[in-house]
Order: C-alpha cells, then sequence, then structure tokens
C-alpha cells in the first residue's frame, strides 16, 4: 500500500491560466496519484486562473485552496501552505511545469528503500515552446555527500522535483522569505540540521526555460539577494572566504548581462553539467 502524500503548489496573478491547467494535470495522469493538492492561491488571481482552478476542483475533489489576501512572495506562500498539508510527506510542484508520468512513483520507491531519507529530488528538463524543444538538462548530484558538496557552489536540488518529510522541513523553521532563494536557503539549513538528501538519477519534471526563465534572474534585486545569501553560506560554515568572493564576483557580473546573452551562458551551463559524471 502506498504510503500517502500531498503536493504543494502556488499561484499568483503573473501566471499562465494555460500553464497552470497543463502543470495541474500531469499531477493527475500520474502513475500515483497524489491524495490532496494544496494549491496557495498568493494574493488576488485572475478570472481566467480562477476558471482552471474551478474546472480542475471538479475534477479532482481532493484540492484543497489556501487564499492569502495579498501577494507576499513564494516563500510565505509556501510556508503557509505546508501547514495544511496532511501528510508527512509532501511534492513540490510549481504551476508552469510539467512532471513526468512515473515521478511520484519513483519518489514513493525512493523513500520506501531509504528511510532515513528527508529529501528526494530529481533531474529536470528544460523546454521553450513546446516540451519537446528541449534546450537542456539540469543534473544533480544523487549521492548525499556529493549533493553536499555541490551546495558549495550552486543549489544541489531542483525545487520542482523535491519530495521532503514536512516534518523535518518544519523542524528548521519550513520555508523563509528570501527573493529567489527560498529553496536553497531550505536545503541549507536541512544540511546543517544533518538530514539525510537524495537525488534520482533521471527527469521526473520538465520546466519552461529559455529567455523567460534568464530575464528572472538578472537586475541589481537579483545580485543584492544573490551577496546575501552567499553571505550565509559563508556565515554557515558551508563555502570559504575564497569562495564567497570568487561566487560573488562571478554571479554578479552573470547577473548584469543582457537577457539573451544571460541566457546563452546559463545554456552553456547546463551543457557543462549535463556532460559531467555525477
Amino acid at each position: 500500500m502506498k504510503e500517502k502524500f500531498s503536493v504543494l503548489m502556488s499561484v499568483y496573478h503573473k501566471d499562465d491560466p494555460t500553464y497552470l491547467d497543463t502543470a495541474l494535470n500531469s499531477l493527475t495522469e500520474q502513475t500515483a496519484v497524489p491524495d490532496e493538492i494544496v494549491l496557495v492561491k498568493d494574493g488576488p488571481v485572475s478570472q481566467q486562473l480562477e476558471d482552471v482552478i474551478d474546472a480542475f476542483h471538479k475534477k479532482f475533489r481532493n484540492l484543497k485552496i489556501v487564499a492569502l489576501e495579498k501577494n507576499s512572495g513564494l516563500g510565505n506562500a509556501l510556508n503557509q501552505g505546508l501547514k495544511h498539508c496532511s501528510h508527512e510527506l509532501v511534492a513540490r510542484m510549481d504551476s508552469d511545469d510539467i512532471s513526468e508520468p512515473h515521478r511520484f512513483e519513483k519518489q514513493l520507491a525512493a523513500f520506501e528503500s531509504d528511510g532515513k531519507i528527508s529529501i528526494c529530488g530529481g533531474w529536470i528538463s528544460e523546454f521553450e515552446g513546446s516540451p519537446d524543444n528541449i534546450l537542456s538538462y539540469r543534473r544533480v548530484a544523487t549521492r548525499h555527500e556529493d549533493i553536499v558538496k555541490m551546495a558549495r557552489s550552486m543549489s544541489p536540488m531542483n525545487h520542482v522535483t523535491v519530495m521532503f518529510k514536512k516534518s523535518h522541513v518544519m523542524e528548521v523553521g519550513s520555508y523563509l522569505p528570501f527573493f529567489q532563494f527560498e529553496d536553497y536557503y531550505l536545503w541549507i539549513r536541512l544540511i546543517k540540521a544533518g538530514r539525510l538528501f537524495s537525488n534520482i538519477p533521471s527527469v521526473l519534471v520538465n520546466v519552461r526555460g529559455g529567455r523567460e526563465m534568464a530575464s528572472r534572474r538578472g537586475g541589481l534585486k537579483y545580485i543584492k539577494a544573490e551577496m546575501r545569501f552567499q553571505k550565509i553560506l559563508l556565515n554557515s560554515g558551508i563555502i570559504s572566504s575564497k569562495d564567497f568572493v570568487k561566487n560573488c564576483v562571478i554571479r554578479s557580473v552573470v547577473r548584469l548581462l543582457p537577457n539573451a546573452a544571460r541566457s546563452w551562458v546559463y545554456g552553456r551551463i547546463r551543457k557543462y553539467q549535463s556532460s559531467q559524471e555525477l
């Protein structure tokens, strides 16, 4: 008998209704269907988004909607939504991505085979336009010790792929507001708490990438957040002073590039990651 689990999602007014519809349906077209989906409306959303949510709710009755009065950011939205998840195992999903049909079956099997695991993720493909138009893959380390090592230079988990134990995440403060780094910050706190990580070496989620993704990762606001986060890594003992300076310089330059150039850089990084043995 499969262990029951929840899926945690957040939606806000700028999300695309068509993308949301595709994302929600990919959750119910699984070989292991979620026992509930907790959808946080991060502030008022458009009527088109409301229509998608209402139509989906008629098909999937175990949709739990958490409505926040105003938009408060992803970290707070997920923190509020997690409180409403009924089950110990919670899977993350974004409102514009597509989960592979065997995603949850594979993750449930991982937790069943090793009860010490606190969080299990996997790889992603990044596409533009059609899911068949794959631009790149983001492969992450699979073994705990390699995941911890990877955390020194980049996020070692693909956030949209993770399934975790709710109690372990709550013990370290859950999601905290931190512009663009809500997930990475959570991984660091779980690592410091001695929790066990794992990644499945296959694509679990197809993610919308390309220039649209790159445009969200530039500018002074992002640079300031990056500097704050690098200081947290330094103070936590995850990176050295030398790593701190190197990371800050390299990341600041990339954030200031035009969208097209930044997209090219991310593409090269993904191709490099795909070629490495992990």
